[in-house]
């Protein structure tokens, strides 16, 4: 089956990125985005040590794992979730950028309530949003690296808790405030809905939101529906098969696509453990390009749409642009080994499609 895609625009978009070395033109992004990874974090609560990517034992391999990356499949663009209070490193983040020649977005928000960092206990919703506003503005501590997107701002169940909840608003608002995008930790992908109603009645625009870790919910109704509603639904832990089969995945993918969304879905990998590098013995960063994409392909998804996948839409997301018109540039390779451009049309980019 052949599953049809946007054309391509011969108009040049002007939006720019804010990455951890300063301003990047969208028309500079020519190869694929990796729109929710961790290149460095700590989550341990237990002392194992597991769920760490420390900043100096395991740059060297996830420089390399990028650089790679960077090499074999023209990755572009990395957007790094880690945010206040998951072993934030801002400096590291610019070291891995330049040593690896791969572009980073760095984050700012507060994950699920497990690991709220006690500033979050009594806060307000203005003294939340004035924190991160004044981070988005002025950088992170005295880094001088400034966030570019809201992240991965986090639920734990099918309702946030109320401490949650001040965090999503307070992200949303200050999303509205500085213009940038939103992804959320939807845990276990429960919750989108929840995450969704809190954070349009902020203010923000579906399409500056991302509603995470959807791929490890089996559901595509409310995948659909999410998308209708014009948000972006992130299958963004692809190769975690101990949470889910890369099979199921590409099901739930597939029926996305059919029902007319292409435009609102979003991959990444999710890469969170050191375990989980390739110089560990796990399946790294590149899981995306060296396998899950491989099945896409051969269940009918032409390039054309692998471009739209994992280049113009995480930069539709990341700049709030409603239509390929205005981020593509006709210089974006996407992934090497391309058959030749797909052909065809979903509906109107920024447009819903509705349900029948």
């Amino acid at each position: 089956m052949r599953y049809p895609i946007s054309g391509r625009s011969p108009a040049a978009a002007t939006a720019t990125l804010t990455t951890v070395a300063g301003p990047l033109s969208v028309r500079a992004v020519r190869g694929p985005v990796l729109p929710h990874e961790h290149l460095v974090l700590d989550l341990d609560r237990t002392g194992d040590g597991a769920a760490v990517l420390d900043s100096g034992r395991h740059r060297s391999a996830v420089v390399a794992e990028l650089a790679s990356l960077r090499a074999s499949f023209g990755l572009g663009l990395v957007v790094e979730v880690t945010c206040r209070g998951m072993g934030r490193d801002p400096r590291a983040l610019a070291r891995i950028a330049a040593e690896s020649g791969v572009a980073l977005v760095a984050a700012t928000g507060w994950y699920h309530q497990a690991f709220h960092p006690p500033e979050t206990e009594e806060a307000s919703v203005a003294r939340l949003t004035e924190i991160l506003v004044r981070e988005i503005e002025d950088g992170i501590g005295g880094s001088g690296v400034r966030p570019g997107v809201l992240g991965e701002i986090g639920s734990g169940g099918e309702r946030p808790s109320a401490r949650e909840g001040r965090t999503l608003v307070a992200s949303a608002r200050a999303a509205c405030a500085t213009g940038l995008s939103l992804v959320t930790h939807a845990h276990l992908g429960r919750g989108g809905f929840a995450q969704l109603e809190l954070l349009t009645g902020a203010g923000l625009p579906p399409h500056r939101i991302s509603i995470g870790h959807q791929d490890l919910l089996d559901d595509p109704g409310t995948h659909r529906a999410l998308a209708a509603s014009g948000a972006y639904v992130a299958f963004d832990t692809v190769g975690k098969e101990r949470y889910q089969g890369d099979d199921t995945r590409l099901r739930l993918l597939l029926a996305l696509l059919e029902a007319g969304y292409a435009d609102r879905a979003l991959l990444s990998c999710d890469i969170s453990r050191h375990s989980y590098l390739r110089a560990e013995g796990g399946r790294g960063y590149g899981h995306l390009f060296r396998s899950f994409l491989p099945k896409a392909r051969a269940a009918g998804v032409d390039d054309g749409l692998i471009d739209l996948l994992t280049r113009r839409n995480p930069l539709r997301f990341l700049t709030g642009a409603e239509t390929d018109t205005e981020i593509d540039t006709d210089t974006g390779t996407g992934i090497p080994d391309r058959a030749g451009p797909g052909t065809g049309s979903v509906r109107p980019l920024g447009g819903l499609a509705k349900e029948t």
